[in-house]
């Protein structure tokens, strides 16, 4: 078991950086690639299909990583002299832009199919109020991984009201919604049975309110380390936790539990990570590469579904997926593609906006040698995110106003 040294995290002083968890992000997102790959039916040969299915039938829960992620990022890195206006912005700063390119994108593709697109639908989405729509097919509505962003954005307003709640806390108060948060996500299965069926989707997976019960899990263990206070695993202990939970998840447990267990045990590898990098213990996840593929991973979770979904509309193949070795060699293809679109999207998008539209932030102090040593040179905390997700959220999703225009997950 292991604990954050309380003077790692002062209240007074600026947070070190977790690059660690900038390099997670990018293993949610390819947890919701390798979902999305896999019930899209690319792969036909029923032996590699087997082997996706194996690797990523539990997928969807990279937004559930992403959410977790988000409110430990955001509660971490605050800092009291933050406004509301200025946390606000920069948050703003962070994810339109890119919404904003993705959601114009896939109005010019839906033109190209000639898709009818509802204005009322495509207004909600770009407004990103399509999580709170009940509708089939509007919460899924243009880039239908942005649902995920709606949810964030209610988390992000949120979060300046209830974070001076958070910082008063006592520690009893934190420990037991660290308790009670994963029984009411477990409650959520019996509870379904109060909403009409066929809402009972959008309520379990979209609703914000209910998807931010994962937001402010993470919010919570954030406050317990920024006191010193979290106990839990090291990151190898937490990483076999998670190895096997996965394993055990995907063969025998039954599907009730899946997020309850996910969102404990992703929990334990976000703080393992996150406390590897406070004490400059080793981590596998702040490498170089994967610190950068963590950077445009929120751009590549953002591109992903409408770029397979277009190509293979357009080539013909929508449905019918690729026999022998052309249908993982499509995949990776796929995989190489969205990840040069979302570099282009994090370089001359995403990081540009963010510096011209985000409010400025004083210096941060350098980082621990260490990590230094480590080579991290990772983005701010506050800018670790997943669909939805997401991930965006990462990370959970798809269908849209019309099936046709984009890929609609049946899961």
């Amino acid at each position: 078991m292991t604990s954050t040294a309380a003077s790692a995290a002062r209240p007074d002083s600026a947070p070190p950086r977790l690059p660690s968890l900038t390099g997670l992000r990018w293993i949610a997102a390819l947890l919701v690639f390798g979902f999305h790959a896999g019930t899209m039916r690319i792969i036909a040969e029923p032996d590699y299909k087997a082997v996706v299915d194996a690797l990523f039938t539990l997928g969807l829960s990279g937004v559930q990583f992403f959410f977790i992620l988000s409110g430990f990022v955001l509660v971490w890195s605050a800092r009291a002299g933050d406004s509301r206006r200025t946390f606000w912005r920069r948050r703003i700063a962070k994810i339109y832009p890119n919404h904003l390119v993705l959601w114009a994108a896939t109005l010019v593709v839906a033109g190209w199919f000639a898709d009818p697109v509802l204005p009322a639908a495509a207004l909600e989405n770009l407004l990103l109020l399509q999580a709170w729509d009940a509708r089939p097919g509007w919460f899924y509505s243009i880039n239908t991984v942005s649902w995920s962003l709606s949810c964030e954005f209610f988390f992000y307003l949120c979060l300046p009201f209830a974070l001076p709640l958070l910082r008063r806390a006592r520690p009893k108060l934190l420990w037991a919604l660290i308790v009670v948060l994963p029984l009411l996500i477990l409650a959520l299965w019996p509870a379904q049975e109060l909403v009409p069926e066929v809402s009972r989707w959008w309520f379990t997976q979209i609703f914000p309110p209910v998807r931010s019960l994962e937001f402010w899990l993470g919010a919570v263990a954030a406050e317990l380390m920024r006191r010193g206070l979290w106990r839990g695993p090291g990151l190898t202990v937490a990483s076999g936790i998670f190895l096997v939970t996965w394993v055990a998840a995907a063969q025998w447990i039954p599907a009730e539990l899946w997020t309850t267990l996910l969102a404990v045990v992703y929990l334990l590898v976000i703080t393992a990570a996150a406390d590897a990098d406070v004490r400059g213990r080793r981590s596998p996840w702040r490498s170089r590469s994967l610190v950068w593929l963590g950077e445009v991973s929120f751009a590549f979770y953002l591109v992903h579904v409408l770029v397979m979904t277009s190509v293979l509309r357009w080539s013909g193949d929508w449905g019918t997926g690729f026999g022998g070795w052309r249908g993982p060699a499509v995949v990776l293809g796929f995989l190489v593609v969205n990840l040069i679109l979302a570099g282009l999207l994090h370089r001359f998008v995403e990081t540009p906006m963010m510096r011209r539209l985000a409010p400025r932030r004083p210096a941060r102090p350098a980082a621990v040698p260490r990590q230094r040593a480590a080579g991290t040179q990772a983005a701010g905390n506050d800018e670790a995110r997943d669909p939805k997700g997401g991930a965006g959220g990462a990370a959970d999703e798809v269908g849209p106003a019309d099936s046709r225009s984009t890929y609609v997950d049946l899961r």
